[in-house]
């Protein structure tokens, strides 16, 4: 029986006083306004919670993201499934 290896990019974020936030190994931006950026990371979703937010440097074939503003909160979640089912991201990030 063959093995699968899973190989997993670089993925990082780097916060600097709540302001700006350096990300790496970003597959996608799913959306974004002035109070939430949520991206498709090697890790899951993320979602960058805040006010004035503005997506400064946006490289996906480096997979890479700048993120400007009143950063309040950073979550995860799995991104098995997003997009797939009727169940809200919302729900799904508060299991």
């Amino acid at each position: 029986m063959e093995e699968k290896q899973v190989i997993q990019k670089s993925h990082k974020v780097s916060l600097n006083a709540r302001s700006q936030a350096m990300i790496t190994g970003v597959k996608d931006v799913l959306s974004f306004d002035a109070g939430e950026v949520l991206l498709e990371t090697e890790q899951g979703i993320l979602m960058i919670r805040g006010n004035e937010l503005h997506v400064n440097r946006l490289t996906l074939e480096k997979g890479e993201v700048d993120v400007d503003g009143k950063i309040d909160s950073l979550t995860y979640s799995d991104s098995n499934g997003y997009g797939k089912s009727s169940e809200s991201l919302i729900s799904r990030l508060f299991k």
